[in-house]
């Protein structure tokens, strides 16, 4: 190779310092460059340990390698590796194109890395210190990988567009000056979002993102308790799941599997309120043993989401409310201490097609759960439960639910309503157990044998008249339409007319909810 004079010769300008120059080298030969003392307390870029000049290379070398860098050597593909790294002044590498692989471990940038409408490859910074990454509308083919960085200034992605892989795994990230700690609005990954125990202090906000694979906040914290939400992500997209769970914490934990023996388990954690509204979701949406602490005016929000799955297995939150109105679902996997209480869940227009409780979630607790649905009465949640318990056979139970529903809504009528629906419930359960009304009906009859056998009864027609029978009498009067030839008659007079009375209106209710509870077995058959 023929000896140049610039940096498009390969040979490096005369103001670098040694550290850039050795930058410069490792850059063409594509090879590691790494300034590490080998002391881990020295060596931490979180920490407070100054770094001097012989560990400093400017931001303005990098950007000039990046964006119009030296040729590789014979052989080689130019990359910038760097290691225990300081980058002085700001890293502004703005709408720039920058193909050389990047990948930087350990260092620490003392200005805020700048990279709004940058087009990458694939770039990796890991355990690195950060005031803050500006990179809306940033373009990678491959990875954007930030495990175990820390960000003092909050990270801004909004609209980005990353080809395969965004990592956060590990990364601390604090609030920018509008109390965001992720900006991801709109923003792209083309297969996995990895965020595991990440430690979020602002929003994180997703609001219309979209995510080729799944979405992955195992073992999360999420911290934001003086504002309303601590996930915003509104309108989300997963193709596939988005897991809210906990994660194994050792040298052998592996993301998305059973923790081996031994490993300790960190729990998702979130210290404010989560907004899922509008989302959508190819698989599940997973709250495994997510530990929710809410505000009284902070909600854990699923309006109209779609999934096929909700595993809603969390600890039940304290305080703050569970909103599942007009959500859509077909499992519902769910426990019964996961539920919040009367007035803290809101499931107007909530529906699921099939539930599968984990764990003992008797008929009793699966109506309190209906009854925490809504403050005032409302039939919907409790004729939905109906549906799916008669589709899976269980045609008791969805009697007892729609018996509650009626017992509900009797509180909120008038008080002679009130006392109407408590003779119907006393008498027939309003007509959900229509035996009930032939017992009362065999008890009527008797009954009114015998009394019927101590009336006095002159014919209305002398010579017109069969003979006087006091069952078959009471029996006439019982049964309405069908006539047995006693009750037309005989004249009744003072209490005995109106006794008589009173059986006919008697037979024709409890006829009526006869009629309507075999109406309804043969309906659902």
């Amino acid at each position: 190779m023929a000896e140049g004079t610039g940096p498009h010769d390969g040979e490096p300008p005369e103001d670098l310092t040694a550290a850039e120059a050795g930058m410069w080298q490792a850059f063409r030969n594509g090879s590691v460059y790494d300034l590490s003392c080998g002391d881990a307390l020295v060596d931490d870029p979180h920490g407070g340990h100054p770094w001097g000049p012989g560990r400093t290379v400017r931001a303005r070398v990098v950007c000039w390698l990046l964006l119009d860098g030296p040729p590789a050597l014979a052989g080689r593909v130019s990359s910038l590796k760097l290691v225990g790294v300081r980058i002085s002044g700001p890293l502004d590498l703005a709408g720039g194109t920058v193909e050389p692989y990047v990948e930087m471990r350990g260092c620490r940038f003392e200005r805020d890395v700048l990279l709004p409408e940058a087009r990458f490859t694939t770039m990796r910074l890991v355990d690195c210190s950060v005031p803050r990454l500006e990179a809306a509308r940033l373009s990678t083919e491959g990875d954007l990988h930030l495990p175990r960085c820390r960000f003092l200034g909050g990270i801004r992605l909004t609209d980005a567009r990353i080809g395969t892989d965004l990592l956060l795994n590990q990364a601390v990230v604090h609030r920018d000056r509008s109390g965001r700690s992720i900006a991801g609005d709109g923003m792209s990954v083309g297969q996995d979002l990895q965020a595991e125990m990440l430690e979020s202090y602002g929003e994180l906000s997703l609001r219309g993102a979209t995510i080729g694979v799944s979405l992955s906040l195992r073992g999360a914290r999420l911290v934001n308790p003086r504002a309303r939400l601590a996930l915003n992500a509104p309108q989300l997209t997963v193709e596939r799941s988005l897991y809210l769970t906990p994660a194994g914490v050792g040298a052998h934990a592996r993301s998305g599997m059973t923790p081996a023996q031994g490993t300790r388990i960190q729990r998702f954690e979130c210290e404010g309120g989560i907004r899922l509204d509008d989302g959508r979701f190819g698989d599940a949406v997973d709250f495994e043993g997510a530990e929710f602490t809410l505000a009284d005016e902070q909600e854990l929000s699923l309006r109209r989401v779609q999934t096929p799955e909700l595993r809603f297995l969390g600890q039940r939150p304290a305080r703050g409310r569970v909103v599942l109105s007009g959500a859509r679902v077909v499992n519902l996997v769910d426990r019964a201490d996961s539920w919040p209480g009367p007035g803290r869940l809101h499931m107007g227009g909530f529906t699921y097609e099939n539930l599968v409780p984990r764990g003992p979630f008797p008929l009793t607790l699966r109506l309190r759960w209906v009854d925490a649905a809504s403050a005032e009465y409302t039939p919907e949640p409790y004729e939905r439960l109906a549906t799916v318990l008669r589709e899976s056979g269980a045609d008791e139970d969805a009697r007892e639910v729609l018996l509650a529903k009626q017992r509900r809504r009797r509180e909120s009528l008038p008080l002679a309503a009130k006392l109407w629906g408590y003779a119907q419930d006393w008498t027939v359960a309003y007509g959900y157990r229509p035996g009930r009304a032939a017992v009362w009906m065999a008890v009527l009859w008797a009954a009114g044998s015998v009394a019927f056998a101590r009336a006095e009864h002159p014919p209305l027609k002398a010579g017109e008249h069969p003979d006087w029978n006091p069952a078959l009498f009471a029996l006439d009067l019982l049964l309405p339409v069908i006539d047995l030839g006693q009750a037309g008659f005989w004249q009744l007079r003072g209490g005995w007319q109106w006794l008589s009375t009173a059986f006919i209106l008697l037979g024709w209710i409890l006829a009526t909810t006869v009629a309507a509870g075999a109406t309804r077995t043969l309906r659902r058959t």
